[in-house]
């Protein structure tokens, strides 16, 4: 196989190839090594891969799943697998080894994928873009020197660029659907409790992250949430879960559903206009497939929800970070940690008890506010990202004036105006690629549904996956056209 045949396909697509023994796991895991070196030294996404998965796969450690022999990259962050590096994307943890691995993959092993490498993410996965210190900058595969998004844009441009069909994602505040929105692919960030993270970590950041792909079909991610979607021993909680399978109930036509399309500046940044027409015409398109689609209004409270947030997220921050060091032989420091993370580690260490039980309250106050929406609705509709991809420089870890002081109103609230709801709320939300800027960038629209509700917005992304296709777009870094 080689990459101009590779690179098309979706992992269930590969994964057919491989069961009609019309191409081996090795071939494949080959042929994902050849498109990296085409791509990667452009793009910057994939930052290790694992020659004993390669040229030295033993394709009997392979799951059985319906992924089996499918090239799958880990993202450099909770991806834990025991033996193997993950350094945080940190000079802190740079050559740390993960001493125990996790039920994430355990499932995504079982799920038949080759992980044959890891993925660039922003140190400690704290910024929407993948700038690093460590590793450097990540390249959207539309335009050279501009951001493809984070914290999982490594992830999402190796596969948009076509190096690998499916890619680990996290997502705290929009690091799976951010990437997807910037790269042009699809990100479904399922509910809180649905893929389990342990059995070391409990639930990421409070219960506001959740694992899953990046990927560029419904139907990768419908089969994927199948695989992943199992409870784990000792699990804080169980969800609901649908008796039909998810890849079956994406095939299936949606109830006629009611629609909320918030137009909200939930923390007062405007909407390119070309992405609020982007949302408006996929309202309509919903309209004209039967269901109600409303404008309808959302609060979360404000730039005074984002800061509580910040509370959250950055409790023990320093615990955290004095753990790893001891673990890597290092010590935090201005050497060790990029500037504003040096900033949140030390503004971390006066996060009282009292601070963050009062933030705790503010994002219980959020959730409530926001939850109401759907009293009254299905769907939220909304963008992803405010803007389009921008050029590197705008929202790194090392921007200049920028400190823990100003963190959220510099880094997070542009781009996370509309994605951080859906992990206060621990709903779940879907990043679709279902239009293009007139500068040439990709659009995400978001869709997001009640807890538990991932089947609704499968249902969706696949009527606007026929409605309003977006599989034959390339990018201009794609590795069909670097290879030579």
């Amino acid at each position: 196989m080689n990459i101009s045949e590779y690179a098309p396909y979706d992992g269930l697509g590969l994964a057919e190839l491989v069961a009609k023994r019309e191409v081996s796991p090795k071939e494949l895991a080959q042929t994902a090594a050849q498109s990296i070196a085409a791509a990667n030294p452009t793009l910057n996404a994939v930052v290790e891969t694992y020659p004993d998965r390669i040229d030295k796969l033993d394709e009997t450690t392979l799951g059985n799943g319906p992924f089996r022999g499918v090239p799958l990259l880990i993202k450099d962050v909770f991806g834990h697998e025991k033996g193997r590096r993950i350094e945080f994307g940190s000079r802190l943890c740079k050559g740390m080894v993960v001493e125990a691995g996790t039920y994430l993959v355990d499932m995504l092993k079982a799920a038949g994928v080759n992980i044959i490498g890891r993925s660039a993410a922003p140190e400690y996965s704290m910024s929407a873009t993948t700038e690093s210190a460590l590793f450097g900058n990540t390249s959207n595969p539309w335009r050279k020197g501009y951001s493809a998004g984070g914290s999982s844009g490594g992830a999402q441009a190796a596969v948009t660029s076509g190096m690998v069909p499916i890619a680990h994602g996290s997502d705290i505040g929009g690091s799976i659907r951010i990437p997807a929105s910037l790269c042009g692919g699809v990100g479904l960030k399922p509910s809180r409790g649905r893929v389990s993270i342990g059995p070391v970590v409990d639930e990421g950041g409070f219960g506001y992250s959740m694992n899953f792909i990046q990927c560029k079909t419904v139907r990768d991610a419908a089969a994927m949430l199948d695989c992943l979607s199992h409870p784990q021993p000792g699990d804080p909680f169980i969800i609901p879960k649908p008796a039909t399978p998810y890849a079956q109930l994406a095939r299936q036509p949606a109830a006629k559903l009611k629609i909320g399309l918030v137009k909200t500046e939930l923390v007062g940044v405007k909407v390119d206009p070309e992405v609020a027409q982007a949302v408006e015409q996929a309202g309509k398109v919903l309209a004209g497939m039967g269901h109600t689609v409303d404008v309808a209004e959302a609060d979360m409270g404000g730039e005074g929800t984002l800061k509580a947030m910040e509370d959250l997220f950055f409790f023990a921050f320093d615990s955290r970070l004095d753990g790893y060091a001891r673990r890597a032989g290092t010590k935090p420091g201005p050497d060790t940690l990029e500037p504003i993370i040096w900033s949140l580690y030390q503004a971390a260490k006066e996060i009282t008890p009292a601070r963050f039980m009062a933030a705790w309250s503010a994002a219980n106050i959020a959730r409530r506010k926001l939850g109401a929406f759907y009293s009254r609705y299905d769907i939220w509709l909304s963008p992803t990202t405010s803007r389009v991809s921008e050029p590197w420089g705008n929202y790194n870890l090392s921007k200049p004036g920028v400190t823990a002081a100003n963190n959220a109103d510099e880094l997070f609230k542009i781009p996370c105006q509309y994605t951080i709801p859906h992990n206060i709320m621990g709903t779940p939300a879907m990043s679709l690629p279902l239009a293009m800027h007139s500068n040439g960038m990709p659009i995400g629209v978001q869709i997001a549904a009640r807890p538990a509700a991932e089947h609704l917005l499968l249902q969706l992304a696949a009527a606007f996956e026929q409605a309003m296709p977006w599989a034959g777009r390339t990018p201009p870094l794609h590795v069909s056209k670097l290879s030579g």
